[in-house]
């Protein structure tokens, strides 16, 4: 699916229109109005072995898990909602057509886009048409003014949405061909020494994941340090900024690098159209390297539920610490990777 000349005219106008005319909205929340405790399934997997379950992402009839430390390969595809093993891709190496690391991945239609940090690359893999094994298809070199993305969401089927980690903007609008089009946002921050003084380490620790949904125009960034939502709308141009109780992300600057402090915040988002889901983790780097050695827990242990203009709707309690996500409105199930666990599939039933 080749870049449309004429789209890309369009996108550079939307672009320009949104960058001037943005209606901002700063919030904070201090609580939800609701509470509920899940508990959760474990799902059987009698052929899978994980290292480091980071990501899941579930379409249709299929799910694919990325392990951030693969041995072997970075990827595995199960048919859904049985988990039955179906394939591994993305092989680990150093060969051209290989994988050095792999951050997230993304559904598109039937293919499956994966970005690769360490080579500066998005891939897209196929199915055969037998359906049992996956093909590396594409490969796009990120344009180099483009720093070490480490998260990336699809705007349209030519057009890539990349965190912009320089302090400059928020958000990088990349080509299929890897061109950097342009950035836009900035971040929220009240840090005003910070930004004069020290803004690559003030974008170290704004690092954030993101997720869009293209039937909505609703973009969503969580910041990894602290706990802020960002909620961007791409089709009537508004910004709302949400900050919780724990504040801003905290970090002091040595040698010119962000060095965090205060407290873990999010660790996946997923946009529906309904609903903004966050996985939230809110304990303190004090408490997490106080953990006994050999029974260290990685996590968050909080889903976070709010409307597409970030009003708080919800907040699940867990019986257990998990990363990522994937929601199933219909079925009313969450799907999540559980790092610590020899099962580290989870279902919880909302």
């Amino acid at each position: 699916m080749p870049p449309i000349v004429y789209y890309i005219s369009l996108l550079f106008l939307l672009l320009s229109s949104c960058a001037s005319n943005v209606s901002k909205s700063n919030y904070n929340y201090a609580e939800f109005p609701h509470t509920k405790e899940l508990k959760a399934k474990e799902i059987f997997l009698d052929t899978a072995v994980f290292r480091y379950p980071f990501r899941i992402r579930i379409e249709n009839e299929l799910a694919v898990v990325l392990d951030l430390h693969g041995m072997d390969h970075f990827f595995q595809v199960f048919r859904y909602p049985e988990f039955r093993y179906i394939a591994s891709f993305g092989e680990c190496g150093d060969s051209p057509k290989d994988m050095l690391s792999a951050e997230n991945i993304r559904w598109n239609g039937q293919s499956l886009w994966a970005l690769d940090a360490n080579k500066s690359e998005l891939t897209r893999f196929v199915f055969f048409e037998s359906g049992d094994s996956l093909l590396r298809d594409e490969a796009v070199s990120l344009d180099k003014k483009i720093l070490r993305a480490l998260d990336f969401s699809q705007y349209d089927d030519s057009t890539f949405i990349i965190p912009d980690y320089s302090g400059d903007n928020r958000f990088c609008m990349v080509s299929r061909k890897g061109e950097l089009l342009r950035k836009f946002g900035s971040m929220p921050t009240a840090n005003e020494d910070a930004l004069a003084h020290s803004r690559p380490a003030l974008a170290q620790a704004w690092r954030s994941f993101i997720d869009y949904n293209p039937r909505n125009g609703v973009l969503v960034a969580v910041t990894q340090l602290g706990e802020v939502l960002e909620i961007y709308n791409l089709k009537d141009t508004t910004h709302i900024v949400r900050i919780g109780p724990h504040g801003e992300p905290e970090f002091k600057v040595s040698r010119g690098y962000g060095i965090p402090v205060g407290i873990m915040g999010f660790s996946d988002i997923k946009v529906t159209d309904k609903a903004i889901y966050a996985v939230f983790h809110g304990r303190t780097f004090k408490e997490l390297s106080r953990q006994p050695k050999g029974k260290e827990v990685d996590g968050g242990q909080y889903i976070y539920v709010f409307s597409l203009q970030g009003e708080p709707l919800m907040k699940y309690v867990l019986d257990r610490y998990i990363y990522g996500i994937s929601v199933d409105e219909e079925r009313g199930i969450i799907t999540a990777t559980d790092v610590n666990s020899d099962e580290p599939i989870v279902e919880f039933s909302m």
